[in-house]
């Protein structure tokens, strides 16, 4: 009985904790023309790291960002560049199997690696994702302060195509790149309004963990290897 009261405290601890979290005002688009509130109105920003304002300042962090990350990012000029960088690519690490969905850039450029290409925007099966090498996706945003790439499943061809492969590339455009956190929150606000997509990721490198004598290990837990091209 002791327990179950220690249990039940707890609980009350943290739900109310909760409850005073729920509190505070959460900022959301003016009814008219969808008008986001200014930057002062999050409140989280006094506590993220500073962001350049031009787009050559957020370029150059994305870039940096990525480079600690152990991401391979490209700013590229044309669809042609992007895809001779992915021949390259292909050609280097050896694919002989590529994932993708429909998309404006992935439409453009897929068809440029001749090799053959599961769409995992229609049905498919999931062993044969496994077995790809090299998963390419589009996205909904590229993020300079964390040199995050900001993914769903409808801008990246659903869940899995991200994770499975143990190369994923991304393609992104100019227009993509967002200073911090809450503009991408602000962003995907303004994109899916009260239609938000079932999955929403923030993929912040290749996939790692330190969990064995806090040694980084590439791709425990999804792709090794990230590269972001972006127009």
């Amino acid at each position: 009985m002791k327990n179950e009261e220690t249990v039940l405290s707890e609980r009350e601890k943290i739900l109310a904790r909760v409850r005073e979290a729920l509190k505070a005002p959460v900022p959301s688009p003016v009814s008219h023309g969808h008008v986001l509130p200014p930057a002062a109105a999050y409140p989280a920003r006094q506590w993220l790291p500073k962001v350049g304002e031009t787009f050559d300042d957020q370029l150059a962090l994305f870039a940096k960002n990525a480079a600690e990350l152990k991401a391979d990012f490209q700013l590229l000029n044309s669809a042609d560049e992007m895809c001779q960088a992915l021949v390259r690519l292909r050609d280097t690490a050896g694919w002989r199997r590529v994932a993708g969905h429909s998309g404006d850039l992935t439409n453009a450029v897929c068809p440029a690696l001749n090799l053959p290409l599961l769409r995992t925007d229609r049905a498919y099966d999931v062993h044969e994702l496994e077995a790809c090498d090299v998963g390419i996706s589009e996205c909904d945003a590229l993020i300079a302060q964390t040199g995050s790439v900001l993914v769903t499943n409808r801008s990246a061809g659903g869940r899995a195509l991200s994770v499975l492969p143990p190369h994923h590339v991304v393609l992104a455009r100019r227009e993509q790149l967002v200073a911090d956190l809450p503009a991408a929150f602000e962003l995907l606000q303004q994109k899916y309004a009260e239609n938000y997509p079932s999955m929403i990721s923030f993929i912040t490198g290749p996939s790692r963990t330190g969990d064995i004598e806090r040694i980084l290990v590439l791709g425990a837990h999804g792709p090794k290897r990230l590269t972001i091209f972006c127009l």
